[in-house]
């Protein structure tokens, strides 16, 4: 990063951003790629593409862009959610098929379909190759743009032992972090057709994104691409190494089996000695970090800093903390 050669990317004069983003859309198959500074704005790009005021957006109810994105869709591009409930994030044809809305005068219209994969909210579970093409398909029939949310797209296809490429084949456009599983300090990237590309580097200038000399952070995202990716698939075992683990401490509700990345989502069961905020300070105590979900759920997350001691580690802090030496 120190020795990153820089230029005004607004202008697209940085060397490293073009060299990360060229290097992006080739890992996606894409033809283009763009660098923004999260994910939230590289999903709220791709939304204000695809959609225009007074229309709805279809996706599973617990999904990042509903939840975690400061109603920005509604703030910036004038849409409104269709929320999907499902019971393990994963939504189906079917679904999808029934939540669209009809062309009539009387209803709100639907312009946009979006996916997230791996599924943050129901604890990193991955949609299939198989689902995504079966939901694109879906959308296809009704006209629709498809945006994936693939914040850990490449979690995601590391479980499935295919490519995010592969992925996420038929999407219109593609959001990745590199600050996620990929361990960079900060950015993400969308992708998609050169055309549409263009016109999301208007977006994001307009969102507030433009970058200057940013190659000092894009470097990062090339290191995160070519080092740490190939290392992914040791995290999600991790993950699950981690959930074996937890799930032998009797306080601890957790299937093994529902773990397929690197995130872990345990439950509390009702006679816990501590809800999850008072476990979460607990833990922070012995230097074991997680995010407190509600009144009795857990997150936690591997990444390229944890080793298998680590996960040793944890069982046994949690154990501890939970009253089981």
């Amino acid at each position: 990063m120190s020795s990153a050669e820089v230029g005004d990317d607004v202008y697209g004069e940085d060397p490293t951003i073009n060299r990360l983003e060229e290097r992006a859309a080739e890992l996606m198959g894409r033809e283009a790629a763009v660098f923004v500074p999260t994910g939230t704005m590289g999903n709220q790009i791709a939304i204000h593409l695809h959609t225009h005021p007074g229309s709805e957006v279809v996706a599973e109810a617990g999904c990042h862009v509903f939840n975690f994105e400061m109603g920005a869709m509604a703030a910036l591009s004038g849409t409104l959610p269709r929320a999907i409930e499902t019971s393990d994030g994963i939504l189906t044809p079917t679904q999808v098929a029934a939540a669209i809305q009809p062309r009539a005068g009387y209803r709100t219209p639907t312009s946009l379909v979006v996916l997230e994969n791996s599924h943050n909210l129901a604890g990193g579970r991955v949609t299939t190759r198989e689902r995504m093409a079966e939901l694109i398909r879906v959308a296809r029939d009704y006209g629709l743009p498809v945006h994936l949310d693939g914040a850990r797209i490449h979690n995601a296809a590391a479980a499935l032992d295919i490519t995010a490429a592969e992925l996420s084949a038929g999407c219109d456009t593609v959001m990745f972090c590199l600050s996620k599983g990929l361990g960079a300090p900060v950015g993400s990237i969308l992708v998609g057709t050169a055309d549409t590309i263009t016109e999301a580097r208007r977006v994001r200038k307009m969102f507030g994104g433009g970058m200057r000399q940013a190659g000092i952070i894009a470097a990062a995202g090339l290191v995160a691409l070519d080092e740490v990716m190939p290392l992914l698939s040791e995290d999600n075992r991790r993950a699950h190494d981690l959930a074996v683990g937890l799930a032998e401490i009797p306080a601890v509700v957790l299937d093994p089996k529902t773990v397929e990345t690197n995130i872990v989502f345990f439950s509390l069961a009702d006679d816990s000695p501590l809800d999850a905020g008072a476990l979460s300070a607990r833990l922070a105590e012995d230097g074991l970090l997680c995010h407190p979900l509600g009144g009795d759920s857990i997150r936690m997350v591997t990444h390229y800093h944890i080793g298998d001691d680590d996960i040793e580690k944890a069982v046994e802090i949690t154990a501890k903390a939970l009253g089981k030496n």
